[in-house]
């Protein structure tokens, strides 16, 4: 009796180590997708710095892999060094938290990025494909408007317009000419409440999108709590014309009081290596720093999941 109880114990601590490991110094992730192929595969087991870019403090308290659970407030201790160009970073994905992604960072605050015939310029220099980055289907006409890009009239994944990439103090100028669709996002990832009201009715943004988490709860039911049955509202998905900017609400002022929005946080722009199967930027927008968890370093563990038989040829490999 007395070894079992033996046994249970060191078995507990090894399992509050790890735990204490994961949410400390390393960032455990195992990639589920091949948007990172070569460099990373599907079934790829990776180690991430926690520290490097400033260790975060856990922001959640529930039931692993499940909605149960609350947000607590979190704490970034100071960086070692900010995310750069090349790195690969493992970070929340902005439209749902619950999921975790691993891209490499392409472009940091203040630059501008341009993608024309497949190849990504970063201040009208050209950002090489890394080594083991790859195409897999065939490169979109430049007339062709891909309705799924991000903010909707930056061409698509292989002509990308010129975009620059927001930073901290950097100042939005509120009129009718403000692009609401680039800048709500900005103002909820920095922390903020933006409410729509007008009478009776009062609607808030989120960026959540529902096919997000309909992807991973696989209920249609979310859908029924946003625009137009539910009270949520995605920016993207309405178009606020001069008329209902006095119905616009940030933290409860409104935003025809305010003349200029000034940017709280730096932003990041991430793209997978396996450029025609990532979502990624492209798609979705800026990484805000506040939900960058870590830089990947190597690979602990790989599993092919069509077999199911270990790679170890890639055990110990060097993510660069």
């Amino acid at each position: 009796m007395k070894k079992i109880i033996y046994e249970i114990r060191s078995l507990a601590t090894i399992i509050i180590i790890a735990l204490l490991l994961k949410v400390t110094i390393v960032e455990a992730y195992i990639v589920p997708t091949g948007s990172m192929e070569n460099t990373i595969m599907t079934g790829d087991f990776l180690i991430g710095n926690r520290f490097v870019y400033g260790l975060r403090t856990p922001d959640w308290i529930g039931v692993p892999y499940t909605d149960m659970g609350f947000s607590i407030p979190y704490y970034r201790f100071p960086e070692f060094k900010n995310p750069h160009q090349g790195d690969v970073i493992i970070f929340k994905y902005p439209r749902d938290q619950y999921h975790k992604y691993v891209k490499r960072c392409i472009a940091e605050p203040g630059d501008t990025l341009e993608v024309r015939a497949r190849k990504v310029y970063v201040n009208s220099q050209e950002f090489p494909l890394p080594k083991h980055g790859k195409y897999i289907g065939s490169m979109l006409p430049e007339s062709y408007q891909q309705r799924e890009i991000f903010l909707g009239d930056q061409g698509n994944k292989d002509f990308f317009k010129a975009i620059r990439i927001p930073r901290e103090g950097d100042v939005v100028s509120i009129n009718t000419e403000t692009n609401w669709e680039f800048l709500l996002p900005l103002m909820i990832m920095d922390g903020h409440k933006v409410t729509l009201q007008k009478g009776n009715l009062k609607y808030s943004f989120t960026i959540t999108d529902p096919n997000d988490l309909y992807r991973r709860k696989g209920r249609r039911n979310v859908f029924d709590n946003y625009y137009p049955k539910g009270t949520l509202l995605n920016p993207w998905s309405i178009t606020l014309t001069s008329n209902e900017i006095q119905y616009l609400f940030i933290d409860g002022r409104p935003v025809r009081d305010m003349k200029e929005y000034v940017i709280e946080q730096n932003y990041y722009w991430a793209m997978g290596d396996n450029r025609d199967d990532s979502l990624d930027s492209r798609f979705w927008g800026f990484v805000p720093e506040n939900l960058i968890l870590g830089e990947a370093l190597f690979i602990y563990f790989s599993l092919d999941l069509d077999s199911w038989i270990p790679r170890l040829n890639r055990i110990g490999t060097v993510i660069r």
